[in-house]
């Protein structure tokens, strides 16, 4: 069996005990709580780990990208969420190809993207779930307000290949409650108007664990939760020991005591850093964090006395590592230093 001592650098390990435990701690409290369970698979893009999350419970899968989503479909993936404003008549194409192939959802937000859909989807015996996107407080997409809510899921229901499938939100991290009374109200304001909504859907890693019994949500979409980084960390979803991923990084240079260079830059860690002052840590370091970046440059500043080899090789807990995920072709799936197996990350790069 291969070892991490074999593998060039830079390079993604998963720990895949880690993963798993992160699964089932996930799926329990979903269970608990009566939730239902959609994670997104853009944190690991990998078949593997999108059927053991299905396996472990959850209803199925979310994928923001179409291309995403036919990987998925291709490995066996029978019920996809694409929570997306799908325009453009290439892309409705391949989204009406993949409705007859999976148990497919997606949203919308607005007049423009509903005509796209009801003039794709017309067959009254196989309609399309959409749902209303909704802004709970996040600032991206989403309607406005209850009122604009209602509206679109009106003209969803009138259009003859579509069925209103419920809402959907993304909401601002630390926000729930917030989100919670916008979607209760909306809810409130649906039935009124006599549209049952009986799917509500909401996502973010963090705020998954502050749900509870009496909540208006009834599927979560978390994605981060299955590696999770510093970000979740600082959040306090969990510690550095129960990070899966980390990248392995050799140490080439050391111009002085409280600096040294690893062979992994941007291009490695990311500069996408979630709000934090830096860009990694390395485990097993104490005080050892990664200050900087270039594109092929980590600059680690050590403090506590810690110092490093030129020639070593360390591991690194990335700020976010959905995006790190993305910047590898494969990810190796290791228990200790021993190297499990190897996969490639099958949805990275897929266009639309």
């Amino acid at each position: 069996m291969a070892s991490i001592d074999d593998l060039d650098t830079p390079a993604i390990l998963i720990d895949a005990a880690r993963a798993e435990a992160n699964i089932k701690r996930a799926q329990a409290h979903a269970d608990r709580h009566g939730l239902k369970l959609r994670p997104h698979i853009k944190t690991h893009k990998l078949p593997y780990w999108a059927k053991r999350q299905v396996a472990a419970g959850a209803v199925g899968i979310t994928c923001q990208k179409i291309g995403e989503a036919e990987v998925m479909a291709d490995a066996g993936l029978e019920d996809i969420f694409l929570p997306y404003n799908i325009l453009g008549r290439a892309k409705l194409e391949r989204l009406k190809a993949l409705h007859g192939r999976v148990a497919l959802s997606v949203t919308a937000d607005s007049h423009e993207t509903l005509e796209g859909l009801a003039a794709t989807f017309t067959n009254t015996g196989h309609p399309l779930s959409v749902l209303v996107e909704c802004d709970t407080g996040m600032g991206r997409c989403g309607v406005q307000s209850p009122a604009e809510a209602v509206a679109l899921a009106k003209l969803i229901d009138q259009a003859k290949g579509l069925a209103f499938g419920g809402l959907m939100t993304y909401p601002a991290a630390g926000h729930a409650a917030e989100a919670e009374a916008w979607l209760r109200n909306a809810r409130e304001t649906l039935a009124a108007a006599g549209l049952a909504c009986t799917r509500i859907s909401s996502g973010g890693t963090p705020d998954m664990w502050r749900s509870g019994e009496d909540s208006v949500v009834t599927e979560y979409r978390p994605g981060t939760y299955i590696y999770l980084d510093r970000y979740q960390v600082a959040k306090g979803v969990g510690t550095l020991d129960d990070c899966a991923l980390t990248v392995l990084a050799t140490v080439v240079s050391h111009p002085t005591p409280t600096r040294a260079i690893l062979d992994s830059g941007s291009k490695a860690l990311s500069s996408d850093t979630l709000g934090l002052a830096d860009f990694g840590e390395l485990l097993g370091v104490p005080g050892a964090l990664v200050t900087a970046l270039s594109e092929e440059h980590g600059t680690v500043t050590l403090s506590d006395g810690a110092g490093l080899r030129i020639g070593e090789r360390v591991r690194v807990v990335p700020d976010h590592c959905c995006v790190v995920t993305n910047l590898f072709d494969q990810v190796h799936l290791i228990d200790g230093d021993k190297v499990l197996e190897t996969l490639p990350v099958a949805a990275r790069g897929r266009m639309g």
